[in-house]
């Protein structure tokens, strides 16, 4: 693929990924933010930010299967995109729902199994978004920041929980998006036992 096609791509993701923010803010300004906007401005940050995590998760299973990979170059765009949204999800809660309550904050994520999950996966991709330059992964080592980068996978894994906990009764989407992240990860365990199945029939050969 062509540097221009690239930076193509590039500029439509950041298009498509800004788009749910700019309709909240259209949507503040018009006053049209139900009768709960903390909630829904949070619902909204958080739906967004798990399908966003769920794209760029999809990326590498989609070359496994299909050997494309055009799409890989978006894979750090959208992953940072996840992280930025999973960032303005986090600070609704703290500034708008707790006014920076500490003390009330400790205790809803001791004892509310959902805002732990959720907070374990902000853990997670804190890392990722820290290390995510060309800059660090020279500095870490490829296959160090390979397996640092495995951490995706886990916050998606806490994700799924915060919302299959979280939603309310009536929703079924949740339902969705944990399948297609099973089927994510599904596909990544098959090609790594298919890989290590070879290794061991390559060593068998070596030996015989």
């Amino acid at each position: 693929m062509t540097r221009g096609a690239q930076r193509g791509l590039k500029s439509g993701v950041w298009v498509l990924a800004l788009l749910p923010l700019t309709f909240l803010c259209f949507w503040a300004w018009r006053g049209e933010l139900t009768a709960n906007p903390i909630s829904f401005i949070t619902n909204w940050l958080g739906d967004w930010a798990f399908r966003i995590l769920l794209a760029s998760l999809a990326l590498t299973p989609l070359r496994l299967v299909s050997g494309v990979a055009w799409q890989m170059p978006l894979r750090r765009l959208l992953g940072l995109f996840a992280f930025f949204y999973v960032a303005l999800h986090f600070s609704v809660w703290l500034a708008l729902d707790h006014f920076f309550d500490w003390r009330q904050m400790g205790a809803d994520i001791a004892k509310r199994p959902y805002i732990t999950m959720g907070m374990g996966a902000l853990l997670c991709l804190i890392p990722l978004a820290a290390t995510s330059t060309a800059r660090m992964v020279k500095r870490l080592g490829a296959p160090t920041w390979r397996r640092l980068h495995r951490l995706a996978y886990v916050a998606g894994i806490l994700a799924s929980l915060h919302f299959l906990w979280l939603a309310k009764v009536g929703r079924t989407d949740q339902y969705i998006y944990a399948a297609v992240l099973a089927l994510l990860l599904g596909i990544r365990l098959w090609h790594a036992a298919r890989r290590r199945v070879r290794s061991w029939g390559a060593r068998a050969g070596e030996i015989a």
